[in-house]
């Protein structure tokens, strides 16, 4: 992908590996990738989404050993998606790492049927997924050394992994817009944070 990508200008940062198990083997296979890869490119910053561990239920701590290899943290953040958390659970949940190096979130979100209407405590339903939204980048806001986010992700896409009927029938539901490209109401919410910023 270097060779064939390094002259792209859209092509920020490389990622090296998505929530990889720490494992001694995994330490030195990727420390040394992070090394090649600088050989290979010495213009941009090397990033991965990192594992996340929490030493209370109201701490998120980065301390993955990838991150001594990195130019930029990152994370992929699904607390009150894929675990049995409230979603007003992350408005108390802090963030530490014992990097001194910024972090990108490079993934975010909750899934929703456009059209799926209902209560705010509803999954799948545009109400809970933009709730989410709120809380999660409420909760992001306050990381001192957060730079950037990517909500997962723009459009609904098949997934032969997302099985329940009608809600999903094999699509990945995480789109800010319907495999159609109707806007669930979490567009609008961060369409309106983005502009702030």
């Amino acid at each position: 992908m270097i060779t064939r990508d390094f002259n792209r200008p859209s092509i920020a940062l490389w990622g090296l590996a998505n929530e990889t198990p720490v494992t001694p083997e995994r330490n030195l296979f990727l420390g040394n990738l992070a090394k090649y890869v600088r050989t290979l490119d010495t213009t941009r910053l090397l990033s991965a989404a990192l594992e996340v561990h929490s030493s209370r239920q109201d701490v998120r701590e980065i301390d993955d050993p990838l991150g001594e290899y990195l130019d930029v943290l990152g994370c992929n953040e699904y607390l009150s998606w894929y675990d049995d958390r409230n979603v007003l659970s992350l408005d108390t949940i802090k963030w530490s790492t014992k990097y001194n190096k910024p972090l990108i979130i490079s993934e975010l979100g909750a899934d929703a049927l456009f059209g799926n209407h209902g209560d705010v405590k509803t999954r799948f339903t545009e109400e809970y997924q933009a709730e989410f939204y709120k809380h999660q980048l409420a909760m992001l806001s306050k990381i001192n050394f957060l730079t950037g986010m990517s909500p997962w992700i723009l459009a609904d896409f098949r997934s032969p992994r997302r099985p329940l009927p009608v809600i999903q029938d094999f699509w990945n539901r995480k789109g800010l817009l319907s495999e159609r490209g109707e806007k669930k109401q979490a567009w609008y919410l961060l369409n309106a944070f983005y502009k702030k910023r």
